[in-house]
């Protein structure tokens, strides 16, 4: 076991190593927890403007910093190149309403390296030399309409000439509160340029909510800033000199300052943005020359040649220090570095060095990505003592009957600026990635979202906060067992304690969806958006414009996959505990009705969601007089019910014969529940038995479509919308009303269903995942014999394991340097060729349909870090050979 397994172990144990880390938001201003505005305005209640001079009530904000586990003491880096008019503290980027495609950070910042204890991390900032184009990207994007791409900032021409800085920020842990840091400036341009470094360190204004004055204090000592915090104790920041000089230490209260913001008198004289007011304004009165505050930095001048590169050095540290900064500093970071290659390198030998650098920072963008979220929504409703009532209609709007939900954790996020939040079925894949590297977060995370903190009384799991209330897939119990079987698998032992949890759990979950999304109680199932949001021609969240309701195949295809889900691990738990094995075989019985409501005909005459003639599963739309209409898209939502999926193997079916017993009871009883039961003779008298929504001869159909290039199969993954509708727009005329959907490869053109909803045409990587861990599962039931032509029409025949892998290699192509580059970064000639450039990555949210250029979010590597799952997959073959195996009961 290396240094870096025994920290993970040992965090597992205790938490020692998690007490400090990257959970620092990267935008708190625009966020709902912030908006105490009358009708829920979040991005104009607390603007990008307001950041720099206003106190947030439920986190922070910097740039490449990190804070303690409950977000109290807090650690970030600001700069000015002497041209802005802004002191460069947080990330700037649109708000939903000014971005041509809804929000967008406007920056290029990179997660290089990190651990799963924190014991190493590497970030890295591009900051341009000339001042930043705030209005220019504003201006220039509200100008561009939605068939056109968004404005970013190389557009710009900023970084002509490479007239910028390349600042990496580096940590490393000497021990869980001795952290050491070294931020590295080079100078790219051909001149020589200034840039002031303000390392900064504060506290998150707590009191001001309360009344209370805060006892924490910041003050100068000899080398560097002393803090106190009564919950922490002593800390100290030593900040080492640069060309034989003392950085300045500068003071202020971290305040709002309502002079600037509101024209009425501040409290104190010393105010949040005072760095800002004494550095670019020129005002020394705004710092405290008593050198005392809950707001500090050290400030560095520094004037750097062409090409020049300066590294500052300090060190973070529970106990006084008497050389911060002797041999064993430099030291340290080799050793942690070498720690850090030595714990992925035993992980995941034999990759070659790119795959190793894709994978590599996956899972540093997953774990830079994790972040302190605090959110109590009672009182986020009521108001805080120390502050005027909110208004009161906040009481009957957003996340109103959310009042029980209350969270004050590290939590892994999205992407810690367009989405610093969680999102109930992103979290979902993270756990699933982390648990390659971090088994015990990965159980905790799962746990958390699965806790009394955050699901309501009913049984209702939040899907995010801009409106907890949502629909998301429910995907929770697959995470649990993924992680689980995957634990098992490389201890030997699968953590008992762990599933039985979160089955309990997820059992008020399940029927939560039986009593709520079940709207006629037919086993078809509505759900909304599902998180594809405008996949189909309507706002599923939204009441229909038509009236009546949608039976949803993706909705009704989640509860299939669910019930088998919970089927498996009650099994599981039922090798110990009978009690178990009864519900396994209620949850059967679910999936048995749900599978055959989707293939229903005949005595009820309602349509059936699978349509014969096109080989394809579709939603139904049932208007107010009855009347039902077959939605004919072909989209993910008619893929899903390939996710519904398992194989129980003949020992298990050995080891529990009441369950055998009451499976062919049931068959017996319901021979038209058959077919989606289907049995496999082995040697002897052994038998596996496949249950799945599609049968293997709908399979078959299906995945004339899915491998088709001229549909669904792209040279990067599996497209959301068929790229049959480019030539055939999908039309429904309804009370001369036209409803249309049509292929669109890059951002949708409409925004009918918000800015940012693109699932028409892109490539989005958890449902790639889900199809790809299908069609292995369908393997192993169907074997060798089983062959499909991929691409269709090639002649080219693959088993579904050759299919399986062949779709993981396209995924992941996306990141490879081939001849013209990464595909991600399109024709970006810098992102291609530049050496300090081409090989930092990001993860985006989706992929173009037809080249795999990156879009969306740029640092969503929540489920897009999925990809170093693929990477160890594809590359381990003995791993890959067992996959199989993991993937059933």
């Amino acid at each position: 076991m290396n240094a870096e397994q025994k920290r993970v172990q040992e965090n597992s144990e205790s938490q020692v190593w998690s007490q400090w880390g990257p959970y620092l938001s990267e935008r708190q201003w625009g966020t709902v927890r912030e908006d105490y505005s009358p009708h829920g305005n979040a991005w104009d209640y607390f603007p990008h403007d307001h950041a720099r001079s206003r106190v947030y009530r439920w986190g922070e904000d910097g740039l490449g910093g990190f804070c303690d586990a409950a977000g109290e003491i807090c650690f970030a880096l600001a700069f000015w190149n002497g041209q802005d008019s802004i002191l460069k503290e947080r990330l700037f980027g649109l708000t939903n309403a000014q971005g041509n495609h809804g929000e967008d950070v406007k920056e290029y910042y990179y997660y290089v390296d990190n651990t799963p204890s924190h014991s190493y991390m590497r970030w890295v900032y591009k900051y341009p030399q000339q001042a930043y184009p705030y209005t220019e990207l504003v201006n220039v994007n509200a100008a561009r309409t939605r068939q056109q791409g968004e404005y970013e900032l190389i557009d710009t021409g900023i970084f002509k000439d490479n007239r910028y800085f390349d600042i990496t920020a580096e940590y490393a842990k000497a021990t869980p509160d001795d952290i050491c840091i070294r931020i590295h400036i080079v100078n790219r341009s051909p001149e020589t340029a200034e840039i002031d470094v303000l390392p900064t360190l504060w506290f998150r204004n707590t009191w001001s909510w309360t009344g209370r004055k805060p006892t924490q204090q910041l003050t100068a000592t000899d080398g560097g800033i002393k803090l106190y915090h009564p919950d922490y104790g002593d800390y100290w920041l030593y900040c080492d000199h640069v060309f034989g000089n003392s950085p300045s230490l500068l003071f202020t209260e971290n305040e709002t300052n309502f002079k600037r913001l509101f024209g009425s008198e501040n409290p104190t004289s010393y105010v949040k943005d005072a760095f800002h007011t004494y550095l670019i304004q020129g005002q020394s009165e705004a710092i405290n020359p008593n050198q005392i505050g809950t707001k500090s930095a050290a400030h560095y001048h520094l004037t750097l040649t062409a090409g020049e590169r300066v590294t500052l050095q300090l060190r973070f540290t529970h106990q006084p220090v008497e050389a911060a900064f002797g041999s064993e500093f430099a030291a340290l970071f080799n050793q942690r570095q070498q720690e850090a290659d030595q714990f992925y390198t035993n992980l995941f030998p034999g990759l070659n060095e790119d795959d190793r650098t894709i994978q590599r920072q996956a899972f540093a963008a997953l774990l830079w990505s994790k972040q302190f979220y605090d959110y109590d929504v009672h009182t986020w409703l009521q108001g805080d003592p120390g502050q005027p009532p909110p208004p009161t209609e906040r009481l009957t709007g957003r996340n109103k009957e959310w009042q029980t939900l209350y969270t004050k954790a590290v939590i892994s996020m999205p992407d810690k600026w367009e989405y610093p939040w969680f999102a109930a079925w992103d979290w979902s894949f993270h756990c699933v990635v982390f648990a390659l590297i971090d088994p015990g977060f990965a159980k905790q995370q799962l746990l958390l979202l699965c806790s009394e903190e955050c699901i309501n009384l009913q049984g209702q799991i939040p899907a995010y906060e801009w409106c907890f209330s949502d629909v998301n897939p429910p995907v929770q119990a697959w995470a649990a067992w993924k992680i689980y079987q995957y634990e098992k698998q490389k201890t030997g032992q699968g953590d008992r304690n762990f599933l039985e949890q979160i089955f309990q759990t997820l059992q008020a979950n399940y029927y939560w969806w039986l009593n709520r999304e079940d709207k006629d109680q037919k086993n078809l199932f509505q759900g909304g958006f599902l998180g594809l949001d405008n996949i189909t021609i309507f706002n599923r969240s939204a009441a229909l414009p038509t009236g009546g309701y949608l039976q949803q195949s993706d909705g009704t295809a989640w509860m299939g996959m669910f019930s088998l889900n919970m089927m498996i691990i009650a099994l599981e738990l039922g090798r110990s505990d009978g009690v178990y094995r009864q519900t396994a075989l209620s949850f059967l019985r679910h999936f048995l009705n749900i599978a055959q409501a989707m293939d229903r005909v005949g005595d009820d005459h309602h349509l059936s969601l699978w349509d014969e003639t096109a080989g394809f599963f579709f939603s139904a739309l049932t208007l107010p007089d009855g009347q039902e209409i077959s939605l004919k898209i072909y989209s993910l939502v008619g893929l899903a019910p390939l996710l519904a999926v398992c194989t129980l193997e003949p020992e298990v079916l050995e080891q529990f014969p009441d369950f055998q017993a009451g499976m062919e009871k049931l068959i017996q009883r319901r021979p038209d529940l058959m077919q989606h039961i289907a049995s496999l003779k082995l040697k002897g008298k052994s038998e596996r038995r496949l249950c799945a929504i599609a049968t293997p001869e709908e399979l078959k159909r299906i995945l004339k479509h899915l491998l088709d290039e001229s549909e669904f199969l792209s040279s990067y993954g599996i497209r959301s919308v068929s790229q049959y509708h480019r030539q055939h727009p999908y039309h429904l005329n309804n009370q001369g009303h036209d409803y249309v959907i049509d292929y669109e490869p890059a951002e949708s053109t409409t925004g009918e269903f918000g800015g940012n909803s693109n699932w028409r045409g892109p490539i989005w990587f958890p449902m790639n995942y889900l199809l790809i861990e299908s069609m292995q599962r369908y393997y192993r039931y169907l074997g060798d014999d089983f062959r499909v032509e991929c691409p269709t029409g090639s002649g080219n025949l693959m088993t579904l394991k050759e299919v399986a892998e062949e779709l993981s290699q396209r995924l992941i192509n996306l990141f490879r340097k081939g001849a013209e580059g990464r595909p991600i970064y399109g024709d970006i000639t810098k992102f291609q060729q530049d050496p300090h450039w081409r090989d930092l990555l990001r993860f985006h949210e989706y992929f173009q349909g037809d080249n795999g250029v990156g879009l969306g979010a740029s640092q969503q590597a929540g489920w897009t870090a999925l990809v170093a799952k693929l990477i160890q997959e594809v590359n381990d073959k003995a791993f890959y050979d067992q996959l199989g195996q993991m993937l059933l009961f």
